[in-house]
């Protein structure tokens, strides 16, 4: 169970992140709208409702919670380039992932409200000087301080991650 649900495996923290590895990740946020929508091009109505997994969530629910993440987190990101070390908030992702808006509404609201954010996210992303990118935010549920830099990294994991529940859901299995 624990490969469907990581399927490229859990976020591993580097101990050191080196220009080359935080360009590629800037990347991989910057391109995930458009490797998103590469992969559900042929979908038809039906096949957004398949999970990557039992009890998982839809290809409708996973399109929508990308959109509400990458929301959150964009703002994450500009709470801590203009606050010292603000506490950020947390939201309950499976009570939004079962809002009408995620749950069953169609995904193309998402995938434009990811076009812009991606596009003005990594061009922000692709800005920010060493000093930037050691700032840090507070994440109130474990008390970690978690710098810009490793952030960066999650987030491209992240978009990896359910771009990989995406293209094994279009399987069928479950």
């Amino acid at each position: 169970m624990d490969k469907l649900r990581y399927p490229i495996g859990k976020f591993i923290w580097p101990t050191q992140i080196d220009q080359q590895t935080l360009t590629l990740w800037i990347e991989s946020i910057r391109k995930f709208p458009e490797r998103l929508r590469n992969e559900i091009a042929t979908l038809s109505k039906k096949d957004f409702n398949k999970t990557y997994r039992p009890n998982g969530w839809t290809i409708t629910q996973l399109i929508n919670h990308c959109a509400d993440s990458h929301i959150n987190s964009f703002v994450r990101f500009k709470l801590a380039l203009t606050e010292d070390t603000p506490t950020i908030k947390t939201y309950q992702e499976d009570r939004w992932a079962a809002l009408a808006d995620s749950k069953d509404f169609p995904v193309e609201s998402s995938l434009k409200i990811m076009d812009g954010i991606h596009e003005r996210w990594s061009h922000l992303l692709a800005s920010l000087s060493d000093e930037d990118l050691n700032r840090c935010f507070k994440h109130p549920e474990t008390d970690e301080l978690i710098d810009l830099r490793t952030n960066i990294g999650i987030y491209a994991w992240h978009c990896n991650h359910h771009l990989a529940h995406i293209i094994n859901a279009k399987s069928g299995k479950y």
